[in-house]
């Protein structure tokens, strides 16, 4: 097969013509069967070194990964393409069937069989109908394959298996999440496409049959008094875009996505006395993880990695169908890959956009009368992925003064419990009548490449202590700054603490700055749970990433995920618990900042029937990473426009424009 020569910047997601060529270079030389599948294809990314000598003017080759996996026996290979060559690289059998296993990532085309394997079960069947389920409520019934989890069990060990759980519905547009089949459970193997268990509990709970749905034909009425809110911006938005390249407000970075972790951020660095100085080589979110605190058949297992085993990439919504931004929009197409390695357009899967945040900063200064204040401006980078019941967007925000921000927004519907009639709900809280919501856990871990002016940095752990009275503390209000030097990579894993203000830096000390420190940025943890589940639990196993708030790695390209590749049906102990037991050097050298985050979610009405968004997140900030504040040449009147100006609509670049709502 010819090759394919890249025109493209080493970092640009995969093209359509090179998924296409790399899926049938693989197949030709591999000799492929129909019954192969793909999961996972992607670019291969560079390294720092190889892009070091990309601007040298060497050229390397343009590598795609590509997971492929039998579905009628399971065999699953690793396998890099190299696009410049048109051949293979590698291929890698993954031995599945041995300790701890791990399974690719569940496809949609798996999905679509589940229904039909479970309603044709007849252990299954009997269970509904104990539940007053009939033969014509069949056919309506939601069936939702869910993530298995792990638990020793011989059907689990090697097997590629997801738990099922059912919802009733008298329409097809009825919220099947008000009315769960309790007590039945259906295990199904992928591959075999059969029922291997069932659970059907002894105790019969009947079916709630309020609905609670939330179509826009459910409510008639909507309040009448919301009057229109246009973002206008007449001349047009102070970014530029190059293909994936973005610039705005000294602030440059490459646009990258990928099947599992969605939006990347490559090359992230500012311009400061007219010099780029890089800051962040990869940005993403590579991990996510929601266990659930009901010990009930249901819900036990439940505990869904929804980055490793269903790929956030590739559930991202297609902004066509609607807009989630509000301003002059720029949209970004992803190519992807369906579940046959068939490429396709992801439209509208990333947006960007500037939005007003406020006061940036001000002084009035009465003695001679000077009043300065300037507005903040934000860069937002965004998308969102639907996982099943769940919604999540996940947002990067670029400031005008160097500060860093990812903001998670968690929507969508709440996993849901039927609860007898006169009966409590002990593991959760009561969202409507018969309808229990079960307390949870959301899990997110960053992936943060640092590149903090160049080569060599080190993270530093700092908190504030009060000094003891004494004579450099006559008055008792002295406290200090304790910092410690994170030099290996057994002394990284730590917890955020609000009552120390513990926060960690990470600083280039190869470089001085205007008052002779090191250079740095650094991370401001926001409140955040960590995971509550018992230590030698499967799912604290699982996602021991979520044990901790920071870690630190040794870059190591093998590395990128922050419960291991494939979490999916996984005995647990991959990720980075175990990246760490290598305890490699740190300090002054190249290093991968894993920032773990999220929510402790325990259900009440106002969360039904959808939830309304909740929120989590962190910032970078500069630390002497400048000589001054760098918002001081912002001008005054920045965000001033005209009357006529204020009604107008922006014009749009089609596809690329004002948002429209309908």
């Amino acid at each position: 097969m010819d090759a394919v020569v890249a025109v493209t910047h080493p970092l640009d997601p995969l093209s359509l013509a090179e998924i296409a060529c790399a899926v049938a270079i693989l197949k030709e030389t591999q000799k492929l069967e129909a019954t192969f599948r793909f999961p996972i294809i992607r670019l291969e990314e560079p390294t720092k070194a190889d892009l070091a000598a990309h601007r040298l003017g060497e050229r390397s080759p343009r590598l795609a990964f590509i997971l492929a996996m039998d579905i009628s026996n399971g065999e699953t290979f690793e396998g890099i393409v190299d696009l410049t060559a048109a051949k293979v690289s590698s291929c890698i059998r993954l031995p599945l069937d041995e300790l701890p296993y791990g399974q690719p990532p569940v496809m949609l085309c798996e999905f679509e069989t589940v229904e039909g394997t479970v309603k044709s079960d007849p252990r299954w069947i009997a269970a509904v109908k104990k539940r007053g389920i009939t033969d014509e409520d069949i056919p309506l019934i939601q069936i939702d394959p869910f993530s298995s989890g792990y638990f020793g069990r011989e059907f689990e060990k090697g097997k590629r298996i997801v738990r099922a759980v059912s919802y009733w519905r008298e329409d097809i547009r009825d919220n099947g999440y008000a009315h769960p089949i309790e007590g039945v459970v259906a295990v199904v193997d992928l591959i075999t496409n059969r029922v291997v268990d069932l659970v059907d509990d002894e105790k019969i709970i009947p079916v709630p049959r309020k609905k609670r749905n939330y179509g826009r034909e459910t409510i008639p009425e909507p309040r009448p008094d919301l009057k229109p809110l246009h973002i206008v911006q007449p001349q047009g938005p102070s970014f530029a875009v190059d293909g994936w390249k973005v610039e705005w407000q000294n602030w440059s970075f490459r646009i990258g996505f990928t099947p599992r972790e969605g939006l990347v951020l490559h090359e992230l660095g500012i311009r400061d006395q007219g010099r780029l100085r890089p800051v962040v080589f990869r940005a993403s979110v590579t991990e996510m993880v929601v266990p659930y605190a009901d010990p009930t058949a249901n819900h036990y297992w439940k505990s869904a990695f929804d980055a490793g085993e269903y790929g956030l990439g590739r559930l991202a919504n297609c902004l066509e169908l609607g807009c989630d931004c509000l301003g002059h929009i720029h949209y970004f197409d992803v190519p992807a890959a369906d579940d046959f390695g068939q490429p396709f357009i992801m439209k509208n899967a990333i947006c960007m956009h500037e939005e007003d945040y406020g006061i940036l900063w001000k002084h009035y200064e009465f003695r001679n009368g000077i009043f300065e204040v300037r507005r903040s401006r934000r860069l937002v980078i965004s998308f969102f992925a639907t996982v099943g019941n769940y919604d999540y967007g996940f947002y990067w925000y670029l400031y005008q003064d160097g500060t860093i921000q990812l903001e998670a927004k968690l929507t969508g519907i709440i996993q849901t419990a039927a609860v007898a009639t006169g009966e409590t709900y002990p593991w959760g809280g009561m969202v409507d009548d018969n309808l229990g919501g079960p307390t949870h856990q959301h899990f997110f871990n960053a992936r943060l490449h640092m590149d903090v002016d160049g080569d060599g940095n080190t993270v530093t752990e700092h908190e504030f202590v009060p000094r003891p009275w004494g004579e450099d503390n006559p008055y008792g209000n002295v406290f200090d700054t304790r910092t410690r030097v994170l030099k290996r990579e057994l002394d990284s894993p730590a917890l955020a603490n609000g009552e120390t203000g513990r926060y960690w830096k990470i600083s280039n000390p190869n470089i001085r700055n205007s008052v002779g420190k090191a250079p740095g940025y650094k991370i401001v943890v926001m409140p955040s749970p960590v995971m509550l589940a018992q230590p030698d639990s499967t799912v604290a196993q699982r996602g021991g990433f979520a044990k901790k708030h920071i870690w630190v790695t040794a870059f190591d390209a093998r590395e990128k995920y922050a419960s291991g590749d494939y979490p999916n049906v996984h005995a647990g102990g991959d990720g980075l618990p175990d990246y760490i037991k290598q305890n490699r050097e740190i300090e002054n050298a190249d290093v991968v900042l894993w920032h773990s985050f999220g929510h402790t979610h325990v259900c009440k009405p106002e969360d039904f029937p959808i939830m309304p968004v909740e929120y989590a997140g962190f910032a970078l900030k500069p630390n002497g990473f400048f000589a001054s504040n760098i918002a001081m040449d912002l001008p005054p009147n920045g965000n001033e426009q005209s009357v006529d100006n204020r009604l107008q609509r922006s014009p749009g670049n089609s596809p690329n424009g004002s948002c429209c709502h309908t």
